[in-house]
């Protein structure tokens, strides 16, 4: 594996022991397949970083960690990537922590491990659990700036939350199917990645509330813990709409909408209106052929660069970031930005 980097460099990009590393690096038996994609990967990471940046500066390792859908993660590498040259001459090594389910025993165990191991930033999307939060503690007692990401923490001692307003989020998405259903009579398919995340029962929250205050003819049936993946959240979606024959609408909150949409056309169902969340890929592809109609997205490079300037700003001593709340856009066919 031909590479110009020192192995403690691979080791602390990856995330790994130096002796792990070089086991991998010299062929030697014992290494899973797992650990050998992660030194890959961090090669391919430094690459880049070299490839990119050409000035002088500080260099400030982060970690970003996150239970999330492969493809929400890749939109979030994609524009954590590309936000790290607008921070010259600082410049950002970001280290990826992405699964997209992971027990919460194996997130704490992460997180320790990351503080023992030493950074200089912590980016987390992560449930809002006791055990998340205690870990996030140790994190932040160390000395160590933690940002939450799309899901807030707000019980915890992260420095502050990039993300969108998720209630706000979820009150125009029950505006948008209320309008466009105009007064007839329905139920909305609410579907959850896991009830354990924060920010998607703020999004629900706000989802119920416009609905009772100006949609009474709407209700809803909810499905959760399908952790956005296609397979779960299909299987989910179609056992609701089989046991209910008035399910008309979507608004996706977990993701998954390639396997929703499928449920109904098997099922036969049509869908009047289907409000998702972010701009990732399938979401991308499913606007462009009409199977949704609305997307409600927040630019994640704001997001990154608020996670930034929070973590920068952790390092001067008695500085206190401030919370950010980035803008809900509302996306069609028609208006789509471009791809990062």
């Amino acid at each position: 594996m031909s590479h110009p980097f020192l192995v403690k460099d691979i080791a602390f990009q990856a995330g790994l022991s130096t002796a792990t590393v070089d086991r991998v690096l010299n062929g030697r038996p014992g290494v899973r397949r797992q650990t050998e994609l992660r030194v890959k990967a961090a090669i391919a990471e430094l690459e880049k970083q070299q490839a990119g940046i050409a000035v002088g500066g500080r260099t400030l390792a982060i970690d970003i960690v996150m239970e999330a859908p492969e493809r929400f993660s890749d939109a979030v590498r994609a524009a954590f990537e590309a936000e790290v040259a607008t921070c010259l001459p600082t410049v950002f090594r970001c280290r990826f922590h992405f699964a997209e389910v992971m027990r919460p025993a194996e997130l704490v165990q992460l997180l320790d491990r990351i503080r023992l191991r030493g950074t200089h930033g912590i980016v987390l999307k992560a449930p809002d659990i006791p055990e998340i939060v205690a870990a996030v503690e140790r994190v932040a007692k160390a000395g160590i700036t933690v940002v939450t990401l799309v899901t807030d923490l707000p019980n915890s001692l992260r420095a502050a939350y990039a993300g969108a307003d998720n209630r706000a989020a979820g009150e125009t998405a029950a505006y948008l199917i209320g309008t466009h259903l105009d007064g007839a009579a329905g139920k909305v398919l609410v579907t959850l990645s896991s009830g354990r995340f924060r920010g998607e029962e703020e999004r629900e929250i706000g989802f119920r509330r416009l609905l009772r205050e100006r949609y009474r003819q709407l209700s809803i049936a909810e499905i959760s813990e399908g952790h956005g993946t296609d397979a779960a959240t299909g299987t989910l979606a179609a056992r609701a709409i089989a046991a209910d024959a008035t399910i008309n609408a979507v608004y996706s909150i977990g993701g998954g909408n390639r396997a929703v949409c499928a449920a109904f056309e098997e099922a036969g169902r049509p869908i009047r209106i289907f409000v998702a969340h972010d701009l990732d890929a399938d979401n991308r592809a499913l606007l462009g052929a009409g199977k949704i109609g609305f997307v409600l997205h927040h630019d994640l490079r704001t997001d990154a660069r608020s996670a930034f300037r929070a973590i920068m700003s952790g390092q001067m001593k008695g500085h206190i970031a401030s919370a950010v709340s980035s803008a809900v856009e509302i996306i069609t066919p028609y208006n789509m930005p471009p791809t990062l």
